[in-house]
């Protein structure tokens, strides 16, 4: 993962804006600011993890509204509330949406410092695990529909014997297959062939179609 991960500020007070850039430069992390949800939502590009820290009380569109948008595009950059107008309700939804933290102004830096940190730790690891999981379906999409076959009862731990036996092949066959199979994708073993498969079998948006 080459991705610098990025802290995104959204507040419509310029200060608090620049405080919380200079903070988050302070810790070593990349940080763009916006005054208004609509800007941010005109720039933003995801391509790489990172965080996003928001008010809630801005013109225009709202923190919530943006972070139910976010959702309901099934991004799952943690969010970060930040806000001088906090109620418990407002904390509800905020959580309800998956906010990660909720913190109130004036904020304590090393609360929120805390809390960035937090954010892009765990959206690190996410990405690292959907770079993996994209990778390991690629693989899976070179497979042609007959060694796909012979895969799936590799997977049901079948020996070469038994899987001729099945698909009314001769051993040679069956050898063959499953060698360009392994080697497609790159794995030695039928445990790290599980792995690959259950790494991709984790998120439902990487579907494999395999190839004729």
């Amino acid at each position: 993962m080459n991705s610098q991960p990025t802290v995104f500020v959204v507040d419509d007070d310029p200060a608090i804006n620049q405080t919380i850039k200079e903070l988050v430069e302070l810790i070593g992390l990349k940080a763009l600011v916006y005054t208004s949800a609509r800007a941010f939502l005109d720039e933003f590009e995801r391509t790489g993890p990172g965080c996003l820290v928001l008010d809630v009380r801005m013109p225009g569109m709202s923190g919530l509204e943006l972070q139910r948008k976010l959702t309901d595009a099934d991004d799952r950059l943690p969010v970060i509330i930040v806000t001088g107008h906090a109620d418990v309700p407002m904390a509800v939804d905020a959580m309800k949406l998956g906010a990660l933290d909720f913190l109130e102004k004036p904020f304590r830096t090393q609360e929120l410092c805390e809390s960035i940190q937090r954010a892009v730790h765990l959206d690190v690891e996410r990405w690292r695990r959907r770079q993996q999981q994209a990778q390991a379906e690629r693989k899976l999409e070179c497979l042609t529909s007959a060694e796909r076959e012979v895969m799936e009862k590799v997977l049901d731990g079948k020996t070469n014997k038994t899987i001729a036996l099945e698909l009314a092949l001769s051993i040679r066959a069956v050898e063959d297959r499953r060698s360009r199979m392994m080697k497609k994708l790159a794995v030695k073993s039928r445990a790290e062939l599980l792995e690959l498969v259950r790494s991709c079998e984790t998120l439902v948006e990487y579907a494999a179609t395999p190839t004729a």
